[in-house]
């Protein structure tokens, strides 16, 4: 396989993007493949999709600081192909273990706006899906609803979504992180503050660049305008089991 990719790679002059698929709650086993590899090869990140599954399942008893633990995202975020749901774990097929529809935004904000990990969007997540399956001799109507607030974090990743990042995965039930931008990419940066418990708070640091500006929740899960103090740190909020994803209000402007 090695030897195959390196003529692939050689013969078209370009480094051929290369994904593999491995279906383990462990990340041990896609590490041992990475090393045989030599690290040609990405690999979607199944660990991560059962740390989302079991957080969305247990609610506000899962501790969130743990989200990353005993994944490839944790160990090597270079290949890491992160994603929430796929066509494998939807209800009714092989590998069912769907993430629980409340917590699905909260997983996507942590595959989509942070720096690691190379994210992939569910088709239904945007488009949505209906459709009809049987189980036991029964049919069975299966519902997958799209989710609004993706395609905004998918905007934002593409356009704000920058320049350092500065965790604080401080609290059980409440995490939150923040991009600080960068010059090239006009107006990015932003903050992302989520929760599987009761509504909250992060007091969070986006950087002195943004001293007096005023971020918004591009989600509209929360109405409040945020302004970030002169140290370039403001106090961002968050709804009951959400997710609130806060930039410049000149950027979201401009992605609607």
């Amino acid at each position: 396989y090695n030897d195959w990719l390196d003529h692939l790679n050689n013969h078209f002059q370009k480094k051929i993007l290369c994904i593999g698929e491995y279906w383990r709650n462990t990340v041990d086993p896609l590490l041992k493949y990475i090393e045989a590899t030599e690290g040609r090869v990405q690999l979607f990140d199944s660990p991560l999709h059962y740390n989302f599954h079991t957080a969305s399942m247990a609610s506000n008893n899962y501790d969130l600081r743990t989200i990353f633990d005993n994944t490839l995202i944790q160990h090597k975020p270079e290949l890491s192909i992160s994603f929430v749901d796929n066509h494998d774990t939807q209800p009714l097929q092989s590998l069912q273990s769907p993430v629980d529809y409340w917590f699905k935004p909260l997983a996507y904000a942590l595959i989509l706006l942070r720096e690691q990990g190379t994210p992939c969007v569910f088709y239904p997540t945007v488009y949505e899906a209906k459709y009809v399956d049987s189980k036991d001799g029964g049919d069975i109507y299966v519902e997958l609803n799209r989710l609004a607030c993706v395609e905004k974090m998918m905007q934002v990743r593409k356009d704000l979504a920058y320049g350092m990042q500065r965790d604080y995965f401080d609290h059980g039930n409440t995490i939150g992180w923040t991009r600080e931008g960068v010059k090239e990419k006009k107006l990015s940066g932003c903050a992302v503050v989520i929760t599987n418990g009761t509504a909250g708070e992060k007091i969070m640091e986006v950087g002195k660049a943004h001293a007096g500006k005023t971020f918004i929740d591009v989600c509209g899960f929360r109405q409040e305008k945020i302004k970030i103090d002169k140290n370039g740190w403001g106090k961002f909020l968050v709804n009951d089991r959400s997710v609130s994803v806060w930039i410049n209000e000149k950027a979201a402007a401009k992605l609607k």
